[in-house]
C-alpha cells in the first residue's frame, strides 16, 4: 500500500474504505461479510475508514468491527456531523456523543461538517458556536482534524475552503468530474493552502467501471491495457493535491482489485498516452449529451443568478445516467442552495451567449434542461424542501 501525509504528517492509505455501501442482509447490515472484507482491506494496508451518522448502520457496524478486532489504534475512522439537521449548539453536541457510542471509541479521527452546498450552511453553524465547539472538542481530545464535505459549484467550493483553517475536505472529483462541482481548480486551491483532500465517488457510482463497450475495446487496445477501475483510480493518483481515494468496496474481488492499483500507483505515473486515453473515454461518454458546454464558465455570472454550467452538467448527465437519480443530485447540488439558481430564472438577455466560446444557443437550451431535470413532481418537492431549508438558515 502507498501512503501519503495529512496536514501534521501522519500517513493515511491513498486507498480509503468507504463505508456507506456496506452489503445489507434483510434491513440490516451483513456483519459478517463487512467485517472480512474491512479486515482483508486492513491487513493489506488500508488504514483511513470513511462513514457518516446517515449511512443506515455504517457507524454502529464499523464500530463492532474496530472494537472486536483490537483496531482502533491503527487505523483513523472519519465521520460526519448531519450540519443539515442541526439547528442549536446543543444539537452538535448530540449527535457527535451519538457518534461516539456508535463507533465504540472516545475519539474522531477525522471529522466532518456533511454535504456542504452552499456557504450559508457555514454561516448558520458559525453563528451557532461551531468554531468555539471545534475548539474544544480538539483542545480534549474528541475530535484530531476537522474538515467538511461538499457537493456544489466551485466559486461556493473557494468561500468555504478560505472561511476557517481546515485540516482537510472531501470532494467528489473523477475524471468525468473533472471541471464541476470543487472540480480541478477547487482541489489545487487546497492543495496550495496545504489542506488535504479526501476524494467520493472517483468512478461515478460505477459510472466510470460499467463503460461503453467502445471504450472498453479502446482499454484493452491501449499500451497500458488499464481496466476500467483502474483508469480512474491512476487518473486521480497521479494528481499531488490528492491525499486519499475512497472506495465503498463490498466484495474481497473489489478490495483486492483496488489494493492492487493503489499499491503501486504514484504522482506523476500517467503520460502523455494515458491522458489521451482519459480525453478520449470521456468523448465516448459524452457522445450522448445534449449541449456542447465545456463547464468553462463563460457565460457566468449570470445577472439573475442562474448557474447555467450546473444546469447543463446535469441534463447531459440524465442522458448518460439514470435520469431520476441525476434530478435528485441536481436538487441536492443546485436546488437546496440559499439563493435559488434555477433555469426558469433566465430573463432572455443574451448576455452569456454573447461569452460562450462554443456559441450555444443557451437561452433555448436552458428551457429545455428546466424542463428535463425539473418535472412537475420535482418542482413541488424541491419547493417544499428550499422552505424547510430556508428557515434553518434564519435560526
Amino acid at each position: 500500500m502507498n501512503y501519503r501525509k495529512d496536514r501534521y504528517g501522519k500517513e493515511i492509505s491513498q486507498l480509503g474504505y468507504g463505508c456507506m455501501r456496506f452489503t445489507k442482509k434483510g434491513t440490516s447490515i451483513d456483519f459478517e461479510k463487512a467485517e472480512a472484507e474491512v479486515m482483508r482491506a486492513y491487513e493489506m494496508g488500508v488504514n483511513y475508514f470513511d462513514t457518516a451518522y446517515i449511512y443506515s448502520g455504517s457507524e454502529e457496524c464499523l464500530g463492532k468491527i474496530v472494537e472486536k478486532n483490537g483496531i482502533r489504534d491503527k487505523i483513523s475512522i472519519a465521520t460526519k456531523l448531519p450540519q443539515y439537521l442541526v439547528n442549536t449548539y446543543d444539537k452538535i453536541d448530540k449527535y457527535f456523543y451519538e457518534q461516539l457510542k456508535r463507533l465504540r471509541t472516545d475519539y474522531i479521527d477525522y471529522y466532518l461538517m456533511h454535504m456542504f452546498t452552499d456557504y450559508a450552511e457555514w454561516e448558520k453553524l458559525k453563528a451557532l458556536g461551531i468554531e468555539d465547539w471545534f475548539a474544544k472538542r480538539k483542545a480534549e481530545g474528541s475530535i484530531k482534524n476537522v474538515g467538511f464535505s461538499y457537493h456544489g459549484n466551485t466559486e461556493m467550493f473557494l468561500k468555504i475552503l478560505n472561511a476557517y483553517d481546515w485540516d482537510f475536505c472531501q470532494i467528489q472529483y473523477n475524471y468525468l468530474d473533472e471541471h464541476t462541482q470543487a472540480g480541478r481548480k477547487g482541489l489545487e486551491e487546497a492543495c496550495q493552502k496545504g489542506v488535504p483532500v479526501v476524494i467520493m465517488e472517483p468512478l461515478r457510482g460505477g459510472k466510470l467501471v460499467n463503460l461503453p463497450t467502445k471504450a472498453k475495446d479502446l482499454l484493452k487496445a491501449s499500451k497500458k491495457q488499464y481496466t476500467t477501475p483502474e483508469l480512474g483510480l491512476r487518473w486521480l493518483w497521479d494528481q499531488e493535491g490528492v491525499t486519499c481515494v475512497l472506495s465503498g468496496m463490498n466484495s474481497l474481488e473489489m478490495v483486492d482489485e483496488n489494493i492492487r492499483i493503489a499499491s503501486s500507483a504514484n504522482v506523476g505515473d500517467f503520460d502523455e498516452s494515458d491522458f489521451e486515453l482519459v480525453e478520449k473515454v470521456k468523448a465516448i461518454i459524452k457522445e450522448k449529451e445534449k449541449v456542447g458546454c465545456t463547464g468553462c464558465r463563460y457565460c457566468m455570472p449570470c445577472p439573475k443568478g442562474v448557474d447555467i454550467p450546473a444546469t447543463f452538467y446535469h441534463y447531459n448527465l440524465m442522458y448518460m445516467e439514470k435520469k431520476n437519480a441525476t434530478r435528485f443530485e441536481y436538487a441536492r447540488n443546485v436546488g437546496l442552495r440559499r439563493e435559488a439558481s434555477f433555469a426558469s430564472q433566465c430573463v432572455g438577455c443574451g448576455k452569456c451567449e454573447q461569452h460562450c466560446p462554443q456559441k450555444i444557443d443557451i437561452r433555448n437550451k436552458l428551457k429545455e434542461a428546466d424542463k428535463a431535470l425539473r418535472p412537475l413532481p420535482i418542482k413541488i418537492g424541491l419547493g417544499v424542501a428550499r422552505k424547510f431549508f430556508s428557515r434553518k438558515y434564519k435560526k
